[in-house]
């Protein structure tokens, strides 16, 4: 299909729709609510189900019924609605349900501003909800990123069972870029829901989903599955990308759209004659930690970029174990770094 110019947060809206998307449940917050605008009126469009909910609270839990039911389903939120849905997102990941949830982060803690942030880093791959559980996480640098990471999003939700998040910034859901949206895949008919879905027991035993299990032997053997499943995800879906790693000395490591800022100060240090490099995970879980460990073997330091206070860095000093000194630069509450931000801590190592 023809790139076209597009917002962020319309390409995931569309992309959603593109992928197979059957039901939306979401609240509007800043900066995402374009999403649920575009959604508002594509849907039905299409015959399908929007709705917009009460709360964030109510959202997750209408998208936790409709996955039940095996529903290509997904909710979007910010960053303060997102907290809202811990609860819902722990019975999701122990029920074993395929969904979707898209972040829009923006500035925080509280209620914070609408700028952009990646300060919930935590909350997207360390602490999602109660329990011991990960959702798989994607972050995307661009508009076209973002629009295929939510498509991947639906394939490995189904793939696995599981949640499927895509944490992008405000910038990347305010900003419009040219970018080519995917063909539409049809939506799956009611026969050809998976076997496990609750979709009536007339001629067959009952489903049961289910996050209560008040056994302490039975929970632990759920637990068990669950990181079996956990391990198998890591072993086979860590994503990332590298810019200029064959000849690095330094290496730069951020995500998102400050992975995208880190491109262009990589191509300006070697413009002054400093061999650095970039690696930008596009998985936050499963974490490409293995390659960094190999990459922090032949370089002399590592500069991990945020937008927060401190975050990934954490995930970056267990994957390299000292094998190279690592250091951080952040900028908080909706503030971006800039290349002539970076470049002086480059020099500084």
């Amino acid at each position: 299909m023809a790139r076209e110019l597009i917002e962020g947060n319309v390409a995931i809206a569309e992309a959603a729709i593109r992928a197979g998307l059957e039901a939306f449940y979401g609240y509007p917050i800043t900066p995402q609510t374009e999403v649920l605008e575009h959604l508002s009126w594509r849907m039905p469009q299409e015959g399908r189900v929007f709705l917009q909910a009460e709360s964030e609270i109510a959202s997750i839990n209408m998208v936790y019924g409709a996955a039940c039911a095996g529903v290509r389903v997904m909710t979007s939120s910010s960053s303060p609605g997102i907290s809202l849905m811990q609860e819902g997102l722990s019975y999701i990941a122990c029920s074993e349900v395929p969904a979707v949830v898209i972040n829009v982060m923006r500035g925080g803690p509280g209620l914070g501003n609408v700028q952009p942030s990646q300060g919930d880093y935590f909350q997207a791959v360390k602490m999602a909800g109660h329990g011991d559980f990960h959702m798989i996480v994607l972050a995307p640098a661009s508009v076209q990123e973002a629009i295929d990471l939510v498509v991947l999003a639906f394939d490995l939700a189904e793939k696995y069972r599981t949640i499927a998040m895509v944490v992008a910034d405000g910038a990347i859901g305010q900003m419009m870029e040219p970018a080519e949206l995917p063909p539409m895949r049809p939506v799956r008919k009611p026969e050809e829901r998976p076997a496990w879905a609750l979709t009536g027991a007339k001629g067959r035993k009952p489903n049961i989903i289910t996050s209560l299990y008040l056994g302490a032997e039975t929970l632990e053997r759920i637990n068990l599955g669950l990181q079996a499943k956990l391990g198998l995800i890591a072993s086979h879906e860590v994503r990332w990308k590298e810019y200029h790693t064959d000849d690095a000395e330094l290496l730069l490591v951020a995500f998102g759209t400050v992975g995208r800022i880190c491109q262009t100060v990589v191509r300006e240090a070697r413009a002054q004659g400093m061999r650095v490099g970039l690696l930008r995970p596009v998985t936050l879980w499963p974490f490409p930690s293995t390659r960094l460990a190999r990459l922090a073997e032949r370089v002399r330091g590592i500069l991990v970029v945020e937008m927060n206070a401190g975050q990934m860095v954490e995930d970056v000093r267990l994957a390299v174990e000292g094998r190279c000194p690592v250091h951080f630069y952040g900028r908080m509450g909706g503030v971006i770094p800039l290349p002539d931000e970076i470049l002086p801590e480059l020099k500084n190592m």
